[in-house]
Formats: structure tokens, C-alpha cells, sequence
């Protein structure tokens, strides 16, 4: 199932701050860079956000939020975003800017072929 729109354009909205990048996925909307998944809208239309560890626990204080949860399982790299907080596209820009340049600071993950 797809998210509600007005998450989804506020979702947009968030991945519009920068530049050359792309929402993918049409039921389970993210992002990534060189294969590298770093943020994503859950089933319950919560945005989860991959950050660095100092910035993560600064995060997780400031907001009073909780680590992401998919499946039963914690998803350590990602917070959750407070739903107050993506409204707020101008305030959580810079977080999505440090879970940006975090990700580009890994080594890209290696391309698959798709078996004849």
C-alpha cells in the first residue's frame, strides 16, 4: 500500500533539499546512494532516517525518538522522524543532509548481473 499523499509530498519535499537525487520505490518509497539505503518511509508511514552514530544519539535526544523497528527487528543505523518534525521540511533538512553525506562517505556496494 502507498503512503498518504500528504506524507508522500512532504517526503518529496525533504528529498528535493538535495540536488541530483531521486525518490525510488513505489510502494515502500526510499533513497539511496551507491547502493546504499538511507531513508525510507515505513508501512506506517513514519520516516526512518540513517545517520552516523554521533549524530544518531544527538538525534535520538533532541527529538525523544526511537531507533527504527522493521520486521521485529531494530534497525540500529535509523531513527525514526517524528511525525512533527517532517512537517518541518527547513528543521529536518539537515539531518537528511548528514544522513546524505554519510552514505557517500562508504564504499559503494558491487553492481549484480542478473543471471541469463
Amino acid at each position: 500500500m502507498s503512503p498518504a499523499p500528504d506524507v508522500l509530498d512532504l517526503y518529496e519535499r525533504l528529498i528535493a533539499t538535495q540536488p541530483d537525487l531521486q525518490r525510488k520505490g513505489a510502494t515502500m518509497p526510499y533513497t539511496s546512494l551507491n547502493g546504499h539505503m538511507f531513508s525510507f518511509l515505513t508501512a506506517e508511514e513514519h520516516l526512518a532516517l540513517r545517520l552516523p552514530l554521533p549524530e544518531r544519539d544527538a538525534f535520538l535526544a533532541k527529538y525523544q525518538t526511537v531507533l527504527c523497528e522493521q520486521h521485529g527487528k531494530v534497525m540500529k543505523e535509523y531513527v525514526e522522524v517524528p511525525d512533527s518534525l517532517l512537517r518541518d521540511v527547513d528543521e529536518l533538512a539537515p539531518h537528511f543532509e548528514a544522513s546524505y553525506t554519510y552514505v557517500s562517505s562508504l564504499k559503494p556496494k558491487p553492481t549484480r548481473r542478473r543471471g541469463s
